[in-house]
């Protein structure tokens, strides 16, 4: 055998032209986040035809799911980013460490979970409400999601060995088949059809969670019989510290910023609990719509990571510099057609909710309020990609915890014992203002860092 045939091809990462590239990674990331958000919308509109305090309670269940998509995700990123930079420097045994340590992560991530959320479920709707309706009904609701949520933990570390190496039409499928069958069981295990009982959030929760292991078992098979640039062996597997400390060093503060999101909630939650409980559940509501306008964005955001990481370490930053413009340009048009919906429509997003009078009263400014500030989020999303790609996640850890901790909860209290509830969705924009100057701020000093040096090397080599 020639040594021409041993050399592996060059990934199409590294030689597609750009925009046709990001379309190709992005685009089917894009509806399958389409559809895990549709879903994500579907599934509270069933709840909600249950009471609003079965909403309530789903709510106030979302900072403890929002932190083990948080665990998952910010893992997966870390190896996303190793695995993506491995192959762009053609270190291909650093390829397959890094995909079965990620696999090993998300089991201990998921035995973590599910024993907390056994024993402490309760105890965590007690710190919230003294209502027992939704005390009972979030329990039901949590406990099984977190018992059984070894599909969403394997779930997503597969579909981020599938991104790694450009297989993003799996991960469409995947996606998009976990949300289908989330969205025919959830009738039918809510309000028992076909012969079943009724099991109201039972329901609900069950449907989530068959879903996520039904898509975890179509990573297993995708990955097994068409990833073959990642070999996924666990004969003789011992956990490799010094890649786990790598997967961690970019996770890590991906982990902690997205659990800073579920930090917020709970704490914005409080908030509007000094209100009457219908605020809660206004709240809730706006995290599933804006979920529609802010999930393609992420799936633009999985599709532009590994063509980053890649690309950094194949030392091609025109490459790079070209990606992240299109993606930021990509964005913006998305968050501003999110910011004419909301504007244009509120009545009638909440109505899929069962919204009363009520709700409508305080959801409509609500909605119009908070959605002013998505524009701006457009470019803060992609640069704090941009970040963890490049192994600077500390960078997004910051501009999050600026955010959403010392900024949005703190405006947000004041607001609201200042001004009443209408004024608290202005924190957001608040926050966000902050967050677009610490990003510009930290994006310019990587740029001068690690890319510019990169136009350098490429120059001297020429001469």
């Amino acid at each position: 055998m020639s040594e021409t045939n041993t050399i592996p091809q060059e990934n199409k990462m590294g030689v597609m032209p750009i925009n046709r590239l990001l379309i190709t990674m992005s685009l089917p990331m894009v509806v399958s986040m389409l559809i895990q958000a549709l879903y994500n919308i579907v599934d509270s509109a069933f709840v909600a035809q249950i009471s609003e305090d079965a909403l309530t309670a789903v709510s106030l269940a979302f900072p403890i799911q929002n932190l083990m998509i948080a665990v998952a995700s910010g893992t997966s990123v870390g190896v996303n980013a190793l695995l993506s930079r491995s192959l762009g420097s053609k270190e291909y045994d650093k390829v397959n460490l890094s995909a079965t340590n990620g696999i090993f992560l998300a089991l201990v991530s998921y035995i973590v979970f599910a024993v907390l959320g056994f024993f402490f479920s309760d105890f965590f709707f007690r710190t919230q409400t003294s209502d027992p309706t939704i005390i009972q009904y979030g329990t039901d609701y949590l406990v099984i999601c977190t018992t059984l949520s070894i599909g969403v933990f394997f779930q997503i570390m597969l579909e981020r060995l599938l991104l790694s190496t450009g297989k993003t039409i799996f991960v469409m499928i995947t996606q998009g088949t976990g949300a289908i069958i989330n969205l025919i069981f959830d009738p039918i295990l809510i309000f028992g059809y076909l012969g079943l009982p009724a099991m109201g959030v039972k329901g609900a929760a069950l449907a989530t969670v068959f879903g996520q292991i039904v898509a975890a078992a179509l990573g297993i098979f995708f990955n097994h019989h068409f990833n073959h640039e990642v070999s996924l062996s666990f004969r003789k597997f011992r956990p490799h510290g010094r890649t786990i400390r790598t997967i961690y060093g970019v996770g890590l503060p991906s982990i902690i910023m997205m659990s800073v999101g579920s930090v917020m909630t709970y704490g914005m939650n409080q908030i509007l609990l000094m209100f009457p409980s219908t605020a809660v559940s206004v709240f809730g509501v706006y995290f599933k719509l804006q979920s529609f306008i802010f999930m393609p964005v992420f799936g633009l955001n999985n599709g532009m990571v590994p063509i980053v990481a890649y690309n950094f370490g194949a030392r091609k930053p025109q490459r790079m510099v070209h990606t992240i413009r299109l993606s930021i340009l990509y964005a913006f048009i998305l968050m501003c057609i999110g910011l004419v919906i909301f504007e244009c429509f509120p009545g009638q997003l909440l109505g899929i909710f069962n919204a009363s009078e009520y709700m409508l009263s305080i959801g409509e400014p609500a909605l119009r309020i908070i959605a002013i500030h998505f524009p701006v989020a457009a470019f803060c999303i992609i640069v704090g990609s941009v970040f963890q790609a490049l192994g600077n996640g500390i960078y997004s850890l910051i501009v999050s915890l600026c955010r959403q901790l010392c900024v949005l909860l703190p405006v947000a209290y004041f607001l609201a014992i200042t001004f009443g509830l209408n004024a608290v969705w202005f924190a957001f924009l608040a926050a966000e203002v902050v967050s677009l100057l610490l990003s510009a701020f930290f994006f310019l000093r990587i740029y001068r860092t690690k890319i510019q040096p990169l136009y350098k090397a490429n120059d001297e080599s020429k001469e």
